[in-house]
């Protein structure tokens, strides 16, 4: 069995792979179209990976698109882990129409999840209001109101939504969690379904979207969800652009419906340099780096190895994409 991935990729997790998979021939890409196995060159036409792995670091070196390529050429491709936790992006797709099973990643959850809390947090106590005194050495109290006070809307509960609700619930918030599965949730205070959002809109202090981008979610923050929410939310965007109409925002955070957006993915990223999101003083902007941990490429190479361990011995894969995320 060949796998295929970065070399170094291959350099961090060789001998673990070993210790458990003695058989597994680890093919690594080195430059352009050149590959190695075991330290020496291997014609292209002799890479027919069974596994590939698209790490993070396959974007950082731009072999990215090498590994993709060769995973579609592959006759013995079965399984690839990649390193995005939302599958959108058409090449996720053609891989699971070739019939390749697919793993996401949640690597990125922790740093995104602390992301949205620091916002929320630095939104909510007046540590801005507080600074500003500072600098006008004006003695004057904050008063602000608790955290514990307040009601928050998450809609999506994957990996990201489960790691923002596990460090929010210990404040004492009140969870609503939009998902289809209507089960219960230890995490939330009730979960309902997309059709029931609109009533929740009127009490909601903060509204999080970590859902994945789809027909039925684009452009979900329509003119009717501003006007349904809150005076004086904060909306906090980590899903994708293509959850928010940008001209509905506009007109809504002229309203205070929401008071604040923090806003992680655009429309068109990168965002042009002449578009107003940049110079609203009710929006902070960041470049799609909310999943900018320091930790992301040690957790994305446990989550390989042990989805490895787990392909090997038939056992179920951790955050396996079912067909029906991208459409089919």
């Amino acid at each position: 069995m060949q796998i295929l991935m970065t070399k170094a990729a291959a350099e961090r997790v060789a001998r673990r792979v070993a210790a458990f998979a003695p058989d597994a021939e680890i093919v690594t890409v080195v430059s352009a179209e050149g590959y190695e196995r075991a330290g020496q060159p291997i014609a292209a036409d002799d890479v027919d990976p069974e596994v590939v792995w698209l790490s993070l670091d396959s974007y950082a070196s731009g072999t990215l698109r090498q590994l993709y390529s060769r995973l579609m050429k592959a006759q013995a491709a079965r399984w690839t882990q990649i390193m995005a936790a939302g599958i959108d992006n058409p090449m996720f797709r053609a891989i699971i129409e070739k019939g390749v099973r697919l793993s996401k990643s949640s690597a990125q959850a922790t740093p995104i999840a602390e992301y949205v809390v620091a916002h929320a947090l630095s939104l909510q106590v007046p540590i801005q209001a507080q600074a500003d005194l500072q600098r006008a050495h004006t003695w004057q109290s904050t008063p602000y109101r608790e955290l514990a006070s307040t009601r928050w809307v998450l809609i999506g509960f994957g990996n990201i939504g489960r790691e923002i609700a596990r460090r929010i619930k210990p404040f004492g918030v009140d969870l609503t969690v939009v998902r289809r599965n209507p089960a219960p949730d230890a995490l939330a205070d009730r979960i309902i379904g997309l059709s029931d959002l609109a009533e929740m809109l009127p009490d909601a202090d903060v509204v999080v979207l970590a859902c994945a981008l789809n027909a039925e979610t684009r452009n979900l923050c329509d003119a009717a969800f501003f006007e349904a929410l809150k005076p004086g939310a904060i909306l906090i965007n980590i899903g994708r652009g293509g959850l928010v109409d940008e001209d509905a925002l506009k007109a809504g955070l002229d309203r205070d419906q929401p008071a604040h957006a923090v806003l992680d993915v655009f429309q068109t990223e990168p965002l042009p340099t002449d578009h107003w999101i940049w110079d609203h003083p009710k929006i902070r902007v960041s470049a799609h780096t909310s999943n900018s941990g320091d930790g992301n490429l040690g957790r994305g190479d446990e989550l390989f190895l042990e989805n490895l361990r787990r392909y090997l011995t038939g056992e179920p894969l951790l955050n396996e994409a079912d067909p029906s995320e991208v459409g089919l």
